[in-house]
């Protein structure tokens, strides 16, 4: 069983929605230290106002943060460790579904979040003299399943979050950095997400509301909550499905990619 409590930690996208409930929860089981990185600095903003009132002002900060540059994702890395030393656990929860915008939503996706997996990595491994840590990347139910008409691009930045966290996590190099990696694929939650995702095929997002499956529906409480047992309980390279429910999904997964692979590797 991991515990939060005096950990440091970042957090990606979390100025809304999934993000900022995860920073509640996280406030709330005893974690020393937040940072809160979001490009929307209204929101983070005011999230760092009502966190720093209830838990105190050192206890959390919102650093502004377009997590497509680097320069800018290394800065709020490199402020967090000149504040404390060292970083225990990162969530790499920045996302947008727009296919409209494909590049910058792959930059967004998945571009980032492995900058934000390897810097974490370099600064915790084990055997480069850190202390090793947890590395929560968020994928989606979009990544478990072949989903048409929808947001294709969306669910491939998805899939190639959870087969990159994944494979990262596994025993043959956890044994070697002891940072842990896991997927949180979560369902149809309670974001502005849900509002606002738009397909490359304008008659598609017009229709989007009647064809994806927001049934049933999560508050973004759940989701974090659910967050939080995988974080307490999960193993390095697990994938964890969040849907009014929390389940261990690696069997499914490991099974999956055993059968794609069949006697290719034999």
């Amino acid at each position: 069983m991991f515990q939060l409590i005096d950990k440091i930690v970042i957090i990606t996208g979390g100025g809304n929605g999934i993000g900022a409930a995860l920073a509640h929860q996280m406030l709330e089981e005893g974690v020393k230290f937040v940072a809160i990185l979001d490009v929307d600095g209204y929101s983070g903003k005011a999230l760092e106002k009502i966190l720093a009132e209830k838990y105190h002002t050192d206890k959390v900060k919102f650093m502004k943060c377009d997590v497509t540059k680097e320069e800018e994702l290394n800065a709020a890395f490199d402020e967090t460790l000149q504040g404390y030393g060292y970083i225990d656990v990162v969530v790499n929860n920045a996302g947008i579904a727009n296919d409209a915008i494909h590049r910058k939503e792959i930059e967004i996706n998945f571009s980032a979040v492995v900058t934000s997996t390897l810097k974490a990595l370099e600064l915790m491994r084990q055997d480069k003299g850190g202390i090793g840590g947890t590395i929560l990347n968020v994928s989606s139910v979009s990544a478990l399943a072949l989903l048409s008409p929808t947001v294709f691009v969306y669910g491939a930045t998805k899939a190639a979050i959870l087969h990159f966290t994944s494979s990262i996590g596994k025993e043959a190099y956890y044994a070697k950095t002891k940072v842990r990696t896991i997927t949180m694929c979560f369902g149809a939650t309670e974001t502005d997400m849900i509002s606002k995702v738009s397909s490359f095929d304008e008659k598609l997002t017009q229709s989007m509301q009647k064809i994806m499956k927001y049934d049933p529906i999560q508050t973004v409480e759940q989701a974090a909550q659910g967050a939080i047992v995988a974080f307490k309980t999960g193993k390095s390279g697990s994938v964890w499905l969040v849907w009014c429910k929390v389940e261990d999904i690696t069997s499914r997964v490991d099974k999956a990619y055993e059968i794609m692979a069949g006697d290719i590797f034999d």
